[in-house]
């Protein structure tokens, strides 16, 4: 059985003839995204300036059109003496030897044409690369999968899941778009090449549906067809079991395309499958998901993700306990902070409205020129992965004077020393489409990790500010613990990482849920052993 090729031939020449060769990293920040729009900007302005062109072009044209058929329609279809006039033959002879010429060969049209290329040559060092669409297309089934939604749903526009039997929405969007057939085929596509044939099914599934009904035809715009999307789905049912649906599809597409060899083979391949053994019939709902090999608590993490951080049990808990929080520090007793203490194992605490308008602004301001793809530890590098999508900068003190601020507050609320090489520099995080940072630990458990790169010990602890709000999704799940605190914007979050004897705390283990709507920003600060020797004391006893 052979792979569908005949189309992607041409549309990957076409990628490689357009898309220059560098890692696409638009989709892993919202920041870039936005910044797209103005590109998009660039872009429209130039197609009208070619549209009006060619719509002078084509007025030309229609002007020469209409000339020579009244010629026909009144001069030649009189008297023969018409062509008997000197003047009349003249111009029908010059007519024919140059005039069409310089109408069927006019080189306005490629002119026009190439002066379009021209200016979306200049612009394209800042669109998005196959990396980027790649990208896109994987955050969509990432939040499929995690917020558990409907394809169907996604395709117009809806955030819905079903519950005993029945589409509840998620959540309602301001701003809505419907996918089309070429948008549908792009993301089952996607993960067909990955052998992903969960997801392909379903998004092929409604690609068809789309390129079959009303509005679905092919347009210049479009990098597949109904042909396409028909070949690519009847191949992803026959690897997940479903020959006789296969069988229906390549059928049907044979019908359209009645020369293709290779689904003539398919047909007869499935119908003799068929013959050998019985049926079966599988359904969108009957498809199983992929195992994950990397996240083992794959289930729960998702479960606090669309919990949305509402964890009931937390209120009826009497130790935990909201107040105006000074630490001791005579600095904070005229404005003391309010914390709200969320779990006592780990010991987590969020603090509200720790950071003003302005200085979240001054902060993320100050990170542009700086983001970067974030990484994870790899052995004793680091290395972006699919399980992180974000961009990532680092902020010294002297960055600017609200960096130098945030500090000293945050050695307040905490009573640690956060200068460096103690702290590290503050790294701000804006979030891609769908980004997120699957479960993992902040402080290190490798000796080779690059943690202990400043020398000065282990991450004994960690501060995350919310620079921003988002509408739905992005909450910190901890996974062990079993709670989750959602985007609270000015908020800041603190827990410990390892315990007072230096073990790491097994039950900070976290994550952060894919951003579902919204422009998420976070500052974190990591805060080191080395350098807390007289604020936070150590014990040999494991349970503290």
């Amino acid at each position: 059985m052979m792979y569908p090729t005949r189309v992607y031939l041409s549309w990957s020449l076409l990628a490689v003839a357009v898309i220059p060769v560098s890692l696409g990293e638009m989709y892993t920040s919202l920041l870039n995204v936005k910044q797209a729009i103005g590109v998009e900007r660039k872009l429209i302005d130039y197609l009208r300036t070619y549209i009006d062109h060619e719509s002078e072009r084509l007025e030309d044209i229609k002007r020469f059109y209409a000339k020579v058929s009244d010629l026909h329609t009144e001069l030649y279809q009189g008297p023969a003496t018409a062509m008997a006039n000197p003047l009349v033959a003249f111009s029908l002879i010059k007519r024919l030897h140059s005039e069409w010429l310089n109408v069927v060969h006019s080189n306005e049209a490629l002119e026009n044409t190439q002066a379009l290329r021209s200016s979306y040559k200049e612009e394209e060092g800042d669109l998005p690369k196959l990396e980027d669409l790649q990208g896109a297309a994987k955050a969509l089934m990432r939040l499929q999968d995690v917020y558990a939604l409907q394809v169907a749903s996604l395709v117009r526009g809806r955030f819905q899941r079903v519950t005993n039997g029945e589409p509840i929405d998620v959540y309602l969007p301001a701003v809505s778009v419907a996918l089309s057939g070429d948008d549908c085929f792009l993301v089952g596509k996607v993960a067909y090449e990955q052998e992903d044939y969960y997801h392909s099914v379903q998004w092929l599934e409604e690609s068809v549906r789309l390129f079959r009904g009303p509005g679905g035809e092919w347009g210049p715009e479009n990098a597949g067809t109904l042909e396409d999307a028909l070949d690519h789905l009847a191949f992803s049912h026959f690897k997940t079991g479903n020959v006789s649906y296969a069988l229906s599809l390549s059928q049907e597409l044979l019908h359209r395309d009645p020369m293709n060899g290779r689904v003539s083979q398919n047909v007869e391949k499935y119908e003799k499958l068929l013959l050998s053994s019985p049926p079966i019939s599988i359904g969108v709902d009957g498809l199983r998901r992929p195992d994950s090999d990397h996240l083992r608590t794959r289930d729960t993490y998702e479960r606090l993700c669309q919990t949305k951080g509402s964890q009931p049990i937390q209120f009826e808990n009497p130790r935990l306990f909201c107040d105006y929080f000074t630490n001791g520090n005579p600095q904070l007793l005229l404005l003391p902070v309010r914390r709200e203490v969320l779990s006592l194992q780990p010991y987590v605490v969020l603090y509200h409205n720790f950071i003003t308008d302005t200085e979240a602004e001054d902060i993320k301001r100050t990170s542009h020129p700086g983001l970067k793809r974030s990484v994870v530890a790899a052995g004793e590098n680091q290395a972006t992965a699919e399980y992180r999508i974000s961009k990532s900068a680092w902020l010294k003190d002297s960055a600017h004077s609200t960096v130098g601020k945030l500090d000293h507050k945050i050695s307040m609320l905490t009573g640690l020393n956060v200068k460096h090489p103690f702290g590290e520099h503050l790294q701000v995080v804006n979030y891609g489409i769908g980004g997120h940072y699957e479960p993992h630990f902040d402080h290190a458990t490798s000796p080779s990790s690059p943690v202990f790169k400043l020398k000065t010990g282990n991450r004994v602890a960690t501060f995350m500010i919310y620079l921003s709000s988002v509408e739905a999704g992005g909450s910190t799940a901890f996974i062990y613990a079993n709670f989750s605190v959602p985007v609270v914007e000015k908020a800041a979050i603190f827990w410990w990482n390892l315990h007072r004897n230096g073990q790491g705390d097994a039950d900070t283990l976290h994550a952060g849920c894919p951003v579902l709507i919204g422009d998420k920003w976070v500052a974190n600060k990591w805060i080191h052993e080395h350098g807390q020797e007289f604020q936070h004391r150590c014990s040999l006893d494991p349970e503290e």
